[in-house]
């Protein structure tokens, strides 16, 4: 702090911030703006459709599909060998865990001991169904459920898996969520 020499104030000295200057790098140059008419960006949208489409191998709407063509992955069904049934709504083959898309059965790992009954009856029909297969196709969603299973629908001999086991009484079909099947007393829900 100093003095002020004519009144004795204190004061102080203010010393200017020095201001560091970056070199500055060459600005480029500025590219013309192209402007597009809507009907030029619908064309171009179009032609990107089509182009994925033919990656993808999907024939555009009016077009048949050429024998050389493969088919969409929902579309193929694959022959399963070696079946083995985990519960009423999962089956298992050489390593890959399937979730049957359109049903839902009882867990074997329910508090309601009516479940766990509904649950092994499911499990013994589904066993059934499978050991007297002579065909079994699975047909993936292309999804993967919470607990790494494949979700697919699975037909028998022709006919939809998941379909026998609702017409049997013993699934109901998939909403989208697991919903319970005892009431407050222990009682299966029907």
């Amino acid at each position: 702090m100093r003095r002020c020499g004519r009144t004795g104030r204190r004061f102080m000295t203010v010393i200017p911030f020095k201001r560091r200057v970056q070199p500055s790098l060459p600005r480029l140059p500025r590219l013309p703006r192209v402007r597009f008419s809507l009907s030029a960006v619908a064309w171009m949208v179009l032609v990107f459709a089509a182009v994925l489409m033919t990656l993808a191998g999907i024939a555009p709407p009016g077009v048949a599909a050429s024998p050389s063509q493969p088919a969409a992955a929902a579309e193929t069904s694959n022959v399963l060998i070696g079946v083995r049934v985990i519960d009423g709504d999962t089956v298992a083959s050489d390593g890959v865990r399937y979730r049957i898309a359109n049903i839902d059965t009882p867990e074997m790992a329910a508090t309601c001991d009516a479940e766990r009954v509904a649950a092994q009856r499911a499990t013994n029909r589904a066993v059934a169904l499978i050991s007297a297969a002579r065909r079994i196709e699975m047909r993936p969603t292309g999804r993967v459920d919470r607990f790494g299973r494949t979700v697919a629908f699975i037909s028998v001999d022709g006919a939809d898996f998941g379909s026998r086991m609702i017409a049997a009484g013993l699934a109901r079909p998939w909403r989208g969520r697991r919903e319970p099947w005892c009431d407050a007393g222990g009682h299966l829900i029907p």
